[in-house]
């Protein structure tokens, strides 16, 4: 199988569920702990394309950041990803890849999906 991407942060325990998840099927995989070393625009770019979801679906509006770039519902997809990039804990997590498809671990399960061809 294809080495996956789990955009990964240690702190959240969704992100744990989900990890642990790929790792009890032995999946290979490329974790990347996004707060430390954080997608570039053009990452975030490709991820909207392959998770087929709107930058608000995937952005944490619960987070100070949020507010504090000024985001709000009518936010365009631009603006959303600029701040994504400023501030990864934006990202929703964990996002996990597998080659031109991705999906949001939220529930956790929902990564087994990508095991499926």
């Amino acid at each position: 199988m294809e080495t996956l991407t789990i955009y990964h942060n240690p702190r959240c325990s969704k992100s744990r569920s989900a990890l642990a998840l790929l790792q009890e099927h032995e999946v290979p995989l490329r974790i990347v702990e996004y707060l430390k070393d954080p997608p570039t625009r053009a990452e975030l770019a490709s991820l909207r394309k392959k998770l087929r979801l709107a930058p608000s679906e995937w952005i944490r509006k619960n987070e100070s950041e949020y507010r504090a770039a000024g985001l709000d519902a009518k936010s365009g997809e631009d603006k959303l990803l600029d701040a994504m990039a400023k501030h990864p804990i934006l990202i929703e997590r964990p996002i996990v890849v597998r080659g031109d498809r991705a999906v949001v671990g939220r529930p956790p399960e929902r990564v087994l999906e990508l095991l499926e061809k």
